[in-house]
């Protein structure tokens, strides 16, 4: 049998997984699968444990949501193990990476995904060369939601939490003046909120970026510049057309390298969110890994 090393959030998705543990060793092992298994108990655990696994190993696994998918992701890059495949299991509030590659959040199903053998190398952000991320670098409004919203609130309600915490960000929130330096220009503006995006969505809303890729050695940047609260029902509507990318106050470019910096004169502390975990704070400056893990896909 091949050997597969699942590493597991058990709080993830409000503690679903870890009564379907059984489930997806069974279906693991009808998958000519043998499995060993780490649940993740304290911050840095998973870098850890990674750390001390060698490379003997025909995948590992990443159980949980985007924030445990991107500690696996930033271990298996430090300690040089992401030539072996990394199978994605959605088990968290939000699985957006997962959501864009259509990996099922069936047991069964994704477990036959991994079985199946397919995989393709993806992209990843490396922001100011220290840290990965999978699927985006958020700045701005909501963008540090999910790091604020409590586990209990988040478990009863889901998805709805994040909303309703974003939506008490509305009433204080002032935008921001940025510089964004790209090969396309530099552009300069009072920004609501930046999207450095590798998938094509990112906090359960899928399409921001619809034409994203996660090979093409390329971000997608997408900001919303300077928008005024009362023209958000347009942008609304554009955006259920399709439309939005074109929309008045929006920012969109495809690049390999992107800097962005805060021109706030008081010098606002902003941070940053990765794959719905704390980033670093402002300036960053984001850089395109090309095919640099190799991942199970349907």
């Amino acid at each position: 049998m091949k050997k597969f090393k699942l590493i597991y959030n058990p709080y993830s998705g409000g503690g679903v997984f870890k009564g379907n543990l059984d489930e997806f060793i069974y279906n693991m092992q009808r998958n000519g699968y043998e499995v060993s298994v780490f649940r993740t108990c304290e911050i840095g655990d998973i870098g850890r444990h990674i750390s001390a696994m060698g490379h003997d190993w025909d995948a590992i696994g990443a159980s949980g949501g985007d924030g445990t998918i991107n500690l696996v992701v930033n271990a298996m890059m430090k300690h040089g193990l992401n030539d072996i495949p990394l199978a994605l299991v959605p088990s968290g509030t939000a699985n957006d990476f997962c959501t864009f590659l259509e990996i099922p959040q069936d047991i069964a199903e994704c477990c036959d995904v991994i079985g199946a053998g397919k995989t393709e190398y993806t992209d990843l952000g490396l922001i100011n060369g220290e840290k990965y991320f999978i699927n985006v670098c958020a700045g701005g409004l909501f963008s540090n939601v999910s790091q604020e919203v409590d586990r209990t609130f988040k478990d009863l309600f889901g998805k709805l939490a994040y909303y309703v915490k974003g939506m008490e960000q509305l009433s204080t929130f002032k935008p921001i003046p940025m510089r964004i330096t790209s090969s396309r220009g530099v552009y300069e503006n009072n920004i609501n909120l930046f999207l450095v995006l590798n998938s094509s969505g990112t906090g359960g809303i899928e399409g921001i970026s619809p034409h994203a890729s996660i090979n093409d050695g390329l971000l997608d940047f997408v900001a919303f510049a300077n928008i005024p609260w009362p023209d958000l029902t347009k942008l609304v509507f554009d955006f259920l057309k399709g439309e939005h990318l074109s929309s008045e106050g929006i920012i969109f470019f495809k690049d390999s390298n992107i800097k962005i910096e805060n021109l706030s004169p008081d010098k606002r502390f902003i941070t940053t969110d990765i794959d719905g975990e704390r980033g670093p704070d402002m300036p960053v400056e984001i850089k395109t890994v090309p095919k640099a893990i190799k991942i199970f896909v349907k």
